[in-house]
C-alpha cells in the first residue's frame, strides 16, 4: 500500500528535494502551494496539488488528507530583514500552530517539523549538540526568534498526542537552491562579491537532510530534536571553494567585523527610502560577526543514518546545478 504525506513548502528549495524523495520511494504526495507559485517540478513527480497557505488556518485543513501516514513541515520564512518581521512571525509561529493543529484533529501518524539550528540562537560552546540550552528567545534577529517559538508551537501540540520530531539543519547547500547560498555563487560567478564575510558555521547537503526528514518518519524518537551538518568552515573558505569552481579571483581575507556593521546600517537605512530589504541588512551583518557556531550532528547519524558531506561537493553540486540551468551570468 501506498503511504501518504503531506508537505508544505514543496515548491522550495528544501520541499523539493523531500518531494523528490518521496515520491521515488512510493509515497503519495500531497503537496500544499500558495497559488502564484511554480508548481512544475511538483507535477513532474506527480504529487497531488492543493492550493492553500500555512497562514490560512481553513485552507491548511482543507489541505490536509486524514490520517496521513506523515506531515512534512517545510513551509517557512527566512528573511533576515526587521522590516519583514510580522509576516515572518506569522509564518513560522502561527503557520507552524495551524499546520500542528491540523495534524492532530486529522489524526496525523507523524509530524517532521523543519526548523533550524537558528533557534539554538548564539551558542558560548563550540560545537554544541541538542543538550545546548537556546538563547533564541532573547534574540534581536526574528528569524532566531520565530524558528524557537515555533518549535515551543510543535511541543504544545505534543500534550495533544502529535507524535512530532524536530529537524534543525545548518547552512544548507546543493541543487535546486536560487535564492540562499547560491546567490553568493553567482556573485563570486560574476566577480561582483564585494568582499567575505567574517565568520564560520557547519554546512548541511540538500539531499540528505531530505534524506533525514524521510528517515525520521520511521526511526526518530517522537518528540527528540536533531541537528544536521557535518562540515565546518569559515566563510573565508567557502567562498575560495566557489572562486575555484568559478575559475575566478576571491580575496583572501574576510572583510573587517567593523566594516561588515557599517555596510548592514548603510544599507538598512537605504530600504526606509526603498522598502525592500537590502543586500546586506543589519540582521546578517550580526549573523555574519560572530564567533564560529559549530555544532555535532552524532545523533542524527546514530539514528536516522546521516551521512555527512564535504563542503566542496555541495558547493560543486549546486555550482553545477546553477550552470546547468543557466543562472550563472555569461
Amino acid at each position: 500500500m501506498h503511504r501518504t504525506a503531506f508537505v508544505t513548502g514543496g515548491t522550495g528549495f528544501l520541499g523539493r528535494h523531500i518531494v523528490e524523495q518521496l515520491t521515488s520511494l512510493g509515497w503519495h504526495v500531497v503537496a500544499m502551494h500558495r497559488p502564484n507559485s511554480d508548481v512544475r517540478h511538483l507535477v513532474e513527480c506527480g504529487a497531488e496539488l492543493c492550493v492553500g497557505s500555512v497562514t490560512d488556518e481553513k485552507s491548511v485543513s482543507r489541505a490536509m488528507p486524514a490520517s496521513c501516514d506523515a506531515v512534512f513541515h517545510v513551509a517557512g520564512d527566512m528573511s533576515l530583514w526587521s522590516g519583514g518581521n510580522a509576516e515572518q512571525t506569522r509564518t513560522n509561529v502561527m503557520g507552524t500552530r495551524f499546520v500542528a493543529q491540523a495534524a492532530v484533529d486529522k489524526e496525523a501518524k507523524r509530524f517532521i517539523h523543519t526548523s533550524s539550528v537558528s533557534a539554538w540562537g548564539e551558542q558560548a560552546v563550540s560545537p554544541f549538540d541538542e543538550t545546548a540550552k537556546s538563547t533564541a528567545r532573547r534574540s534581536r534577529i526574528n528569524y532566531e526568534r520565530s524558528k524557537y517559538l515555533g518549535e515551543l508551537e510543535v511541543e504544545k501540540m505534543m500534550t495533544h498526542g502529535l507524535r512530532a520530531v524536530i529537524l534543525n539543519p545548518g547552512a544548507i547547500v546543493g541543487r535546486y537552491d536560487k535564492t540562499g547560498w547560491a546567490r553568493m555563487i553567482r556573485l563570486v560567478h560574476a566577480e561582483k562579491l564585494p568582499g567575505i564575510p567574517p565568520g564560520a558555521m557547519t554546512w548541511a547537503h540538500a539531499e540528505q537532510v531530505a534524506r533525514a526528514h524521510i528517515a525520521a518518519v520511521d526511526h526518530a524518537r517522537p518528540g527528540e530534536r536533531y541537528l544536521l551538518g557535518g562540515a565546518d568552515a569559515s566563510f573565508v573558505e567557502a567562498v575560495g571553494i566557489m572562486g575555484e569552481l568559478a575559475g575566478k579571483k576571491v580575496p583572501a581575507r574576510p572583510m573587517p567585523r567593523w566594516v561588515f556593521r557599517t555596510v548592514g546600517r548603510l544599507s538598512q537605512w537605504g530600504s526606509f527610502v526603498t522598502r525592500r530589504p537590502p543586500r546586506v541588512t543589519p540582521e546578517i551583518a550580526a549573523l555574519m560577526r560572530r564567533p564560529p557556531r559549530f555544532f555535532r550532528s552524532d545523533k542524527a547519524i546514530a539514528e536516522l543514518g546521516y551521512r555527512p558531506v564535504p563542503l566542496v561537493d555541495m558547493l560543486r553540486e549546486s555550482y553545477e546545478w546553477l550552470e546547468s540551468e543557466n543562472l550563472l551570468e555569461p
